[in-house]
């Protein structure tokens, strides 16, 4: 099995800079519609299903490699290699933007930005820092959809989503949870709530775009300003938006960011 067939590898556009859009928990790349077309005129755009999700390979799914964020951050790099010889910039939306922290730093060198859309190191609260929950709460999430899948897919997905004003887009994205592998999702999102990457984050020297939502219960604001203090090379922005999926809930602020942040890399000649 080749690697595009994998993660069903699509590629729009053209450019000497290549962007890698990597989806959410319980996602797939048609999450990336309203922002990966724009991107595309100007960039070569690299879109895929993490194995498991979407219309990747399900029988590529291995309980042991994807028990922890290696595993998909090795079939991220194999993917680059397979589809860009140039510079990459990494676009990852919640638990995929430290999948890109854990191949950046496997791969040093191999990408030149990174764009995290609602990013967290680690959910959980430890001492100082506050991750937005509790060990308990962790534990009582995934209790819930351990014993009950679709009923959490279907409570969760619309405040995940937030957006009331665009209560299809909570839909959405239950429709797509409901769609995914329970047994697979469950793993997911224990590997998801209970990983920290906070030593990982602390080490990542390359440049790199925080977009954080004004209000979003998965990854509260305090989470952003710690990734902001903690990356070296980082700026935050942020975005004026309920809900956890600013990318499909409000794109356009998500644009106007990204691209003033591919700029410089633009102007020294990349593209």
């Amino acid at each position: 099995m080749s690697v595009l067939q994998r993660n069903n590898v699509q590629v729009i556009g053209e450019g000497s800079i290549t962007l890698v859009f990597a989806h959410g928990f319980g996602c797939d790349q048609h999450m990336w519609r309203f922002m990966a077309p724009i991107f595309a005129a100007r960039f070569k755009v690299v879109l895929f299903d993490l194995v498991g999700s979407g219309s990747s390979e399900i029988a590529a799914y291995s309980h042991d490699k994807y028990n922890s964020l290696e595993g998909y951050a090795s079939d991220l790099l194999e993917i680059i290699d397979e589809v860009s010889v140039g510079p990459v910039i990494y676009v990852g939306h919640s638990v995929s933007a430290m999948i890109g922290v854990l191949a950046d730093l496997r791969s040093p060198g191999r990408f030149i930005g990174h764009v995290m859309i609602g990013p967290s190191p680690c959910y959980i609260n430890d001492g100082d820092y506050n991750g937005g929950f509790t060990r308990a709460d962790i534990d009582s999430l995934l209790d819930t959809l351990e014993s009950n899948y679709l009923g959490w897919s279907s409570t969760m997905a619309p405040a995940i989503m937030g957006a009331p004003e665009q209560p299809e887009l909570g839909v959405e994205l239950a429709n797509s949870f409901c769609r995914t592998d329970p047994d697979i999702a469950k793993q997911f999102a224990r590997v998801t709530f209970t990983t920290d990457n906070r030593k990982e984050v602390a080490q990542l020297a390359t440049s790199t775009l925080i977009l954080q939502c004004s209000d979003d219960f998965i990854a509260p604001l305090v989470v952003g300003e710690y990734l902001q203090h903690t990356l070296p090379n980082s700026t935050l922005r942020l975005i004026e938006n309920v809900g956890h999926c600013p990318h499909l809930s409000a794109p356009s602020a998500c644009i106007d960011a990204m691209n003033e942040f591919l700029l410089p890399f633009e102007a020294r000649g990349h593209v």
